[in-house]
């Protein structure tokens, strides 16, 4: 019989594929709920929804939503210039796009 470690048993997740309820994102990125919708009405993470009120994100979201805080926190930039940002960054009108 093989010995088997839990490196093996060690699985990868598609960073476009939503699996993060906002709930955790909340946690993992420490931004609270409420502005995690707010960045949402906003367009500048729009995670998919899941039934009509479920938010998920991907962690690719997750990774913006890393830069995000450090942003607002860190650089002092409110939500509108962390739009423009994120525009200008993504090559301008593909910042609109929702990811």
């Amino acid at each position: 019989m093989d010995q088997k470690s839990l490196q093996d048993f060690e699985f990868n997740i598609n960073p476009e594929d939503p699996v993060f309820v906002i709930s955790v994102v909340s946690k993992i990125v420490r931004i609270p709920i409420w502005t995690l919708r707010k960045l949402d009405d906003m367009g500048v993470v729009c995670p998919k929804r899941i039934g009509t009120k479920t938010r998920c994100y991907s962690k690719a979201q997750v990774v913006r939503l890393n830069y995000v805080y450090h942003l607002m926190n860190e650089e002092g930039i409110n939500i509108s210039g962390i739009r423009f940002i994120l525009e200008k960054q993504e090559g301008g009108d593909e910042g609109n796009k929702k990811i």
